[in-house]
Order: C-alpha cells, then sequence, then structure tokens
C-alpha cells in the first residue's frame, strides 16, 4: 500500500512577492493524516486558513490566487507544483503576506525547502485521482484535457508570436512515471515581456519582479545576461505551473494531461469540470500487492526514489559549483 507523506520538521524561508515587492516568510509545518493542504494567513487578526481545492482559486489572470471571503494568497502555484512533485498530501503552510514569495521564479527552492523538512510516511493510503474517461475544456482555440494513461503524463504546448520562441522548443511531452521532474522542470522559471512588466508596474503591480526571478523579453531577444536554463525553458515552466495548478484537486493524478496554448484559468476551468463529470474519474488506492494496481504502484515508489535521488544529486552539484 502507498501512503499519504507529510513533513517530520517545520521549516521556513524569506523571499519577496512578485507584485508586492514585500518581504514574505513561509513556514511549512507537518499535519495529521486526511488534513489535506492548508494555507494560513498568519499576518492578519484573526488569522484565517484556506484549504487547497479548486473552488478555492479565486482569481487566475497573473497567477493562481486562492481566497477566503476578502482575504486572498497569490502565486500558490509553484510551491503547489513542489508539493505535487514532492508527493506530499498533507501539510500547513503559514504565509505572512497575501502572496506566496516569488524565490528565483522556478519550484526548485520549493523542492529543497519541502525536502530539508524531511518527508515521512503516514498511517492512512494514498488517494489517487484516476481518470476512467476524456474531460475535456475548450476556449477558442485553447484546451486542456485529461484521459486515461497508465501513468502521469503531460503533454504541452505553447504558441507566442515572438521571435524567440521557436516552433522546436514550443511542445514537450513527460512522462513523470519514467522522467525526472527535478532535472527536467524544476528550474524553469516564469517569464513575461517588457511591455508587461512596465504595464503592471504603472498599475502597481510586478514590484516583486526582476531578472533574478524570471526571464525577460523585450520585442525581440531575452535580456537576462545568463539566458535560459534549458532551450525549450518557457514550455516547461508552463508544465511547472500546471502540475501546481491540477494538484490543487488535493491528490496525485492518474492520467495524461494534454494542452495547447493553457493557463491557469484553463487549467483550474479544468478541475471544476473534473468535479462535476464524477463518472468520468474514481478516487483509488495504489497496492504492491493487488493485481489490478500493482504496476502503478510499483512505477509511483520508483518515480518517489528516483525524484529523492536526482534531488540529492542537484543539491551536491549547486554546492560543489
Amino acid at each position: 500500500m502507498i501512503f499519504q507523506r507529510s513533513i517530520k520538521n517545520e521549516v521556513s524561508a524569506v523571499g519577496v512577492g512578485l507584485h508586492s515587492g514585500n518581504k514574505v516568510r513561509i513556514v511549512l509545518k507537518p499535519a495529521k493524516e486526511n488534513n489535506g493542504i492548508i494555507f494560513k494567513r498568519t499576518d492578519i487578526d484573526p488569522s484565517i486558513e484556506i484549504k487547497v481545492e479548486p473552488k478555492a482559486i479565486k482569481e487566475t489572470r497573473l497567477s493562481s490566487t486562492i481566497g477566503k471571503g476578502k482575504y486572498k494568497i497569490s502565486t500558490v502555484e509553484h510551491l503547489m507544483s513542489a508539493l505535487s512533485a514532492s508527493g506530499i498530501d498533507n501539510i500547513l503552510i503559514e504565509v505572512d503576506g497575501a502572496e506566496v514569495p516569488i524565490m528565483d521564479g522556478s519550484s526548485m527552492p520549493f523542492v529543497y525547502l519541502i525536502n530539508s523538512a524531511v518527508i515521512c510516511e503516514q498511517k492512512n493510503p494514498k488517494k489517487f485521482a484516476v481518470i476512467k474517461d476524456e474531460i475535456k475544456v475548450e476556449e477558442d482555440e485553447k484546451y486542456a484535457k485529461f484521459e486515461p494513461y497508465n501513468g502521469f503524463l503531460v503533454d504541452f504546448t505553447i504558441d507566442f508570436p515572438h521571435p524567440v520562441f521557436k516552433e522546436e522548443n514550443n511542445r514537450v511531452e513527460i512522462d513523470f512515471f519514467k522522467d525526472s521532474y527535478v532535472n527536467y522542470i524544476s528550474r524553469a522559471r516564469t517569464f513575461g515581456f517588457m511591455q508587461e512588466v512596465e504595464y503592471l508596474r504603472a498599475n502597481g503591480l510586478a514590484r516583486g519582479g526582476s531578472l533574478d526571478n524570471a526571464i525577460v523579453l523585450d520585442e525581440y531577444k531575452i535580456i537576462n545576461d545568463e539566458g535560459l536554463r534549458y532551450s525549450d525553458e518557457f514550455v516547461r515552466h508552463k508544465i511547472l505551473d500546471a502540475i501546481g495548478d491540477l494538484y490543487m484537486i488535493g491528490m496525485p493524478i492518474i492520467g495524461k494531461f494534454t494542452a495547447y496554448k493553457s493557463g491557469h484559468e484553463l487549467n483550474n476551468k479544468l478541475l471544476r469540470l473534473m468535479l462535476e463529470e464524477k463518472s468520468k474519474w474514481a478516487i483509488e488506492h495504489l497496492d504492491t500487492e493487488d493485481k489490478q494496481t500493482a504496476s502503478l504502484a510499483i512505477n509511483y515508489i520508483k518515480e518517489k526514489n528516483n525524484f529523492r535521488n536526482n534531488y540529492l544529486e542537484k543539491i551536491k552539484w549547486y554546492l560543489l559549483n
């Protein structure tokens, strides 16, 4: 049987909010079985808790923003992506501001933070959302869909009218039961266009954005001196975002996710449709001793073991370089 996971120790980090530019502190704390992922605003009195679920998403224009009443926490997707990749089911995330810090614009700092807390197995079986039939949302030419698949496969295509975006680097397909999130996805940074950044700043947003936490493009080129971390970093970051957005369902998905020009809004609409079309998916457990799920269970365990090994190798490389 594959069991739920939390962290053993409390850990914290401080960074800058992408839009406010304010210093933000987050604290990750262990949580009991079946608690799920809960964000807590500690800068208000009384503090409020927001449990992760598709309907907790209140805004998607610039990031995935969760909320309760008039209070919100924005830019949760990179941390959610790292939690998904690390296999965390139950955790309390305290934030002393209205947004999760942007860090370097990728999820790697959060992967490090989570794993430095020591991941531990709990007593209750882990829940998986197993896709049984196609679930699809469309908006004009954009679409996002789930299909049955014996694993977790992501096939993502982007299309931006800009000379830096080459057709051969606009699509990536990754089977996360075989390929490494740490190596192929975790370091992909968020990106934006100079004219958009200028507009956002004129409207009091993107105050914490810089070349240290985003790839920025002018009309013709990337203006970051170091360039890209991957030749197809843009679409890889879209996959990073999507993994975080989809983990708002509160459990790993067994199936294929295909997206064309999708973003936070469409990803969330897909989850909401999934909740409506209950006959097209099921909550199941994976067990190495069960004939029907043994193969998936073994592959999932291998993937999480490989994730840990790849993480340790990556940290060793950073320390030596």
